[in-house]
């Protein structure tokens, strides 16, 4: 309307986070303009059963105060010593022709915008006033270009919000038994912990295991050596590495022969005297191609598997070798 035009309101509702930023915009606004503080978050999730409306508190989602039955919706409560500012903010507003929320340009500060129109349900113009600089034009440019409240940053920070709550509120609790008192476990260190516990269980759950095979050397005639390996005993194949399940240790297939060092014995005192011959032979064509230069990545890693060498040493050997 013209009066947003101008500018020229009678009496308009700024409210900021803070009581210090609410009294400095105070003297720059000057005559028209109430400024207040919402003093941080005016709504959140309730911190406890205690907090729950009792509408939910059968439900046996109520500690987290998220309705993980129901698009994780999150049920927002005023928290405990902010009552008496929210009703000042309501007694200013019923005062006020416009309403400018002017909290951080942040997910939080955007947050509390949205919060503060929930809660306040003004019947007044509102828009949103950011300002990076707490000076005279910064306000004067803000209040020029007002914009409408920024729904995907208010969307984000609930998310964060919901997500901090389902993941690390019931972890709390936890660290204060175990570690010590007041620490917080978080979205990220709670799923952090998990994948350390589940690489740890599936580490107990793996059974080392070892097997045999046989190595024959045989001799033709005219002094060709060549060495074979035993593949099967009785029509059973002996396993190799990849037989064996890499998360268990356990071997996949129970009919293949495993063979420890007695049977492995065992079975060379079968074969030691038997008579031996070539059954078929087969000629298969490959192709060899070198392996790619290497990178300074790749080198060290290559010096660190071989070598045992630290990538510190590994490159100064490579720095002696070009000088």
């Amino acid at each position: 309307d013209k009066r947003e035009k101008d500018g020229g309101y009678s009496n308009a509702l700024v409210i900021v986070e803070s009581p210090a930023k609410a009294k400095t915009i105070g003297k720059y606004l000057g005559r028209g303009y109430t400024v207040e503080a919402s003093i941080g978050h005016v709504r959140d999730l309730p911190e406890g059963a205690k907090q729950i409306p009792a509408k939910y508190k059968d439900e046996p989602w109520k500690n987290l105060g998220v309705n993980v039955d129901d698009n994780f919706t999150p049920i927002y409560v005023v928290p405990p010593g902010k009552s008496k500012q929210i009703k000042l903010l309501k007694d200013q507003l019923k005062k006020a022709d416009a309403l400018f929320l002017a909290t951080d340009e942040d997910r939080e500060g955007e947050a509390i915008s949205w919060h503060l129109t929930k809660l306040l349900k003004p019947k007044v113009p509102v828009r949103r006033l950011v300002f990076h600089e707490i000076t005279k034009d910064a306000i004067q440019e803000a209040l020029r270009l007002p914009r409408e409240v920024d729904d995907g940053l208010v969307r984000a920070q609930e998310t964060r919000r919901i997500v901090d709550r389902l993941y690390g509120y019931e972890v709390s609790p936890l660290l204060w038994k175990k570690v010590r008192p007041k620490l917080s476990a978080g979205r990220v260190q709670s799923v952090a912990v998990r994948l350390i516990v589940e690489r740890e269980r599936e580490r107990m759950k793996f059974v080392s295991a070892t097997w045999w095979d046989l190595l024959g050397q045989f001799s033709k005639q005219s002094g060709q050596q060549l060495d074979a390996t035993l593949t099967s005993v009785d029509g059973r194949r002996l396993p190799v590495g990849k037989d064996f399940d890499p998360a268990t240790g356990q071997l996949k297939n129970e009919e293949l022969m495993l063979l420890d060092g007695a049977k492995a014995e065992e079975i060379i005192e079968r074969i030691r005297d038997g008579e031996f011959r070539v059954t078929k032979v087969e000629d298969k064509p490959y192709t060899t191609r070198p392996y790619p230069p290497f990178t300074t990545s790749t080198l060290q890693q290559e010096a660190n598997r071989k070598l045992n060498f630290t990538a510190r040493r590994a490159m100064q050997v490579a720095q002696s070798l070009y000088e």
